[in-house]
C-alpha cells in the first residue's frame, strides 16, 4: 500500500487540523491522530500531541498493540472515560503499554465500505467522553474526513485520466500529422506519373487515367482534411491569407475540377456577389471542395448539383444544394464534429473531417455553415461577411 500517499491526502485535507483542534479542546484530550490503519500497519497521518507521546506523521506503532486494531475488525468506536474503572480495558495491554487513562477511537468508513483508519485521541488522565455529544462529534468528524478523502481520490481519478486522455490525443494528432505529412510525397510521385502516361495512351487508357486522378484527387483532398485537423487540434489553429479578390473565379475553378474529375454528374452553378470580397482563396476554394465532395458521395448520382454564391446584406452565402435521401434528424447535431460519421451516418464511409474542416475555415472568416435536410433536398449554406479584421 502507498502510505505516503495516503499521509498526503491526509495533510492535504484543510479542515483536519481544525478538527484535531477542536477535538482536543472540546474533550481535553492531549493527544489527537487520524491513523491509517490495516491488517499489519498502524501509520499516523495527522497529529496534535500535546503529550509529547512523539507520534507525528508518518510515524507508525505495532498494530497489535493499538486497540485501533481491534476497531478495524469490529468497525465499532471505543470510548473509555477511566481505563481503572472499566471493566472491559482496565486489563488491557494497550493502555498498560502507552500510559493512557481516557481514550476515544472512531472508525473512519470510506463511502465505498471500505475501512481507511481511526480518528482517535488519549490523555493520562481520565475524561468525561462518553456522552452523546462527543460521540456524536468525533463520528461527524469521521465522516467528514471520510468524504474529504473520497473526493480526494476522485480528483485524482480524474486528473490521471485527463492527463493520459491529452498523452493520448497528442500521441494521435502528432501521428495523424506525420503521416499526412508521409502520405505527400508518393501521391505527388503518382501525380506526376498519370500526367506523364496521360500523353502517352489512347483514348480508352485515358479514362482509365481520369478515373485515378480521381482517385488521387480525393486522396489529396483527404490529406489536407487530415493535416488541418492535426494542426487546429495541436494548437496552431486555422491559418488564414486574406486578400482582397473576386469571389466568382474561385468558385468556377472548383466546380471545373469536380467536373473533370465527375464528368458523369451535373453541377448547376449561380455567382451572383459583385466586386471583391476579402477572403483566402486556397480555404475558400477548400470548404467548397469538401461541400461538393459531400454533396457527390451522399447526393442522387441522376440530379443536378446546385452551386449558389450570392451577396446578402451582412456579406455573402456560398450554397450546395443536392437530392437524395435527406439526413437522419438524429444525425444533424454532429455533422460539423469530426469523426463523428460512423456514429450517426453507420452506413457512410471516410473520416468525417470534411464537414468539420469546411466548418472551421467558414468559422476563421467569421463565419458559419448551416445544414437544412429535407425529403428531397438537402443544403449547405456557408454565410460569411463581407470583410474580416486580420490577426
Amino acid at each position: 500500500m502507498d502510505f505516503e500517499r495516503n499521509i498526503a491526502k491526509v495533510s492535504g485535507i484543510a479542515a483536519v487540523s481544525t478538527i484535531l483542534d477542536v477535538v482536543s479542546r472540546t474533550t481535553g484530550m492531549g493527544f489527537t491522530a487520524v491513523a491509517r490503519v490495516t491488517g499489519d500497519r498502524w501509520i499516523t497521518c495527522a497529529s496534535r500531541d500535546e503529550l509529547a507521546f512523539g507520534l507525528k506523521p508518518g510515524d507508525e506503532l505495532k498494530v497489535e498493540t493499538t486497540i485501533c486494531h481491534e476497531i478495524r475488525q469490529s468497525r465499532e468506536a471505543v470510548v473509555i472515560d477511566n481505563v481503572s474503572e472499566d471493566a472491559a480495558y482496565c486489563k488491557h495491554h494497550t493502555p498498560a503499554q502507552y500510559g493512557f487513562q481516557s481514550y476515544i477511537s472512531v472508525p473512519i468508513i470510506l463511502p465505498d465500505g471500505s475501512f481507511f483508519g481511526t480518528l482517535c485521541a488519549i490523555d493520562p488522565k481520565p475524561r468525561k467522553l462518553r456522552t452523546p455529544e462527543i460521540i456524536g462529534m468525533f463520528k461527524l468528524f469521521a465522516e467528514l474526513i471520510a468524504s474529504h478523502l473520497d473526493a480526494a481520490d476522485r480528483v485524482e481519478l480524474i486528473e490521471n485520466r485527463l492527463a493520459l486522455e491529452q498523452r493520448n490525443a497528442e500521441l494521435r494528432e502528432q501521428f495523424i500529422a506525420v503521416l499526412g505529412h508521409d502520405l505527400r510525397n508518393p501521391l505527388a510521385s503518382i501525380q506526376g506519373g498519370l500526367r506523364l502516361l496521360n500523353k502517352k495512351v489512347d483514348d480508352e487508357g485515358k479514362n482509365w487515367i481520369n478515373l485515378l486522378q480521381g482517385s488521387v484527387a480525393r486522396m489529396a483532398g483527404l490529406i489536407d482534411n487530415v493535416m488541418d485537423f492535426a494542426r487546429a487540434r495541436l494548437g496552431a489553429g486555422m491559418q488564414l491569407k486574406l486578400r482582397e479578390q473576386a469571389l466568382e473565379p474561385v468558385i468556377k475553378q472548383i466546380v471545373a475540377e469536380f467536373e473533370n474529375v465527375h464528368p458523369d454528374r451535373v453541377i448547376e452553378t449561380v455567382v451572383s456577389v459583385p466586386g471583391s470580397v476579402r477572403i483566402d482563396a486556397d480555404r475558400i476554394g477548400q470548404m467548397l471542395s469538401n461541400l461538393l465532395g459531400n454533396a457527390i458521395s451522399y447526393g442522387a448520382a441522376n440530379e443536378p448539383i446546385r452551386v449558389l454564391a450570392q451577396a446578402t446584406g451582412a456579406g455573402f452565402d456560398i450554397s450546395v444544394a443536392n437530392k437524395g435521401a435527406p439526413i437522419p434528424a438524429e444525425a444533424m447535431p454532429r455533422l460539423f464534429t469530426a469523426f463523428d460519421r460512423g456514429d450517426v451516418l453507420p452506413n457512410q464511409k471516410g473520416l468525417g473531417l470534411g464537414l468539420y474542416i469546411a466548418q472551421e475555415i467558414a468559422r476563421a472568416h467569421g463565419g458559419l455553415i448551416v445544414a437544412s435536410s429535407m425529403r428531397d433536398e438537402t443544403v449547405f449554406t456557408a454565410s460569411l461577411p463581407a470583410t474580416r479584421a486580420s490577426g
